[in-house]
């Protein structure tokens, strides 16, 4: 699905008719990394390497598996095998996709009094959706979004603002009314030119030499249970 409104610049302040808070998935909503963990090393060692420190691995999960085979392998993505070492890595999370992931503290909290309030919640993720499906329907989060938008919805991939105006149209409000919580840039990026107040997930899988306080963000969450007093004032 194409489209949307004109880009509007970011608000200043908490949408004063709060109607729904869209989160980005993998670090931000829940905690993936400790199955991405494992998955590199694996992936190290079938090609003789030894174990990589963790924490490399962890604060590159939000950039996607490229990333993960060009960090793990050390392969620049024009090398003629990477595709293969790509689909293979891909291979080895769908086989602990769900198994020790789960949703940050205090998001089950969050997201029990946004229903309370009547205030909708949606997903908006980078992450294909042959492996969101099965690792929402694994973790059963309740109650359940009522949005889920994944790059195969779209025709643009954050930080495009397409993937949050169809959030949007699904919940039924506009971005104005809307909150985006991510632990990326693109997902700060992509919330500003859709005109959300935004919300920079500092707890989520940063980079080293990346700094979450120069992305232009509202505010920012040094922990997932700041969210609640963040968004509600609670």
């Amino acid at each position: 699905m194409k489209g949307g409104p004109p880009e509007a610049g970011p608000p200043r302040s908490l949408p004063q008719n709060l109607k729904a808070v869209i989160f980005d998935l993998d670090g931000t909503l829940v905690d993936t990394a400790d199955e991405f963990v494992p998955v590199v090393q694996a992936l190290r060692a079938e090609h003789g390497h030894g174990e990589m420190d963790p924490q490399r691995i962890r604060a590159s999960v939000s950039n996607g598996a490229r990333a993960l085979v060009s960090l793990g392998l050390d392969m620049s993505e024009d090398a003629p095998e990477f595709e293969s070492k790509r689909l293979r890595l891909l291979e080895l999370y769908s086989e602990v996709l769900g198994s020790i992931a789960k949703p940050y503290p205090g998001i089950a909290s969050l997201l029990g009094e946004l229903h309370i309030r009547g205030i909708a919640w949606g997903i908006s993720t980078n992450k294909p959706r042959a492996y969101t499906e099965p690792l929402l329907q694994r973790l059963n989060i309740q109650p359940q979004p009522g949005s889920v938008v994944c790059p195969d919805d779209v025709s643009e991939r954050k930080p495009h603002p397409e993937s949050l105006y169809l959030n949007c149209r699904e919940l039924n409000c506009s971005p104005s009314e809307a909150i985006y919580v991510g632990d990326h840039q693109r997902d700060i990026e992509a919330g500003r030119r859709a005109g959300m107040y935004t919300i920079a997930a500092t707890y989520g899988y940063i980079e080293p030499d990346d700094d979450p306080y120069n992305w232009g963000a509202n505010t920012h969450a040094g922990c997932s249970t700041e969210l609640l007093s963040l968004i509600l004032g609670q």
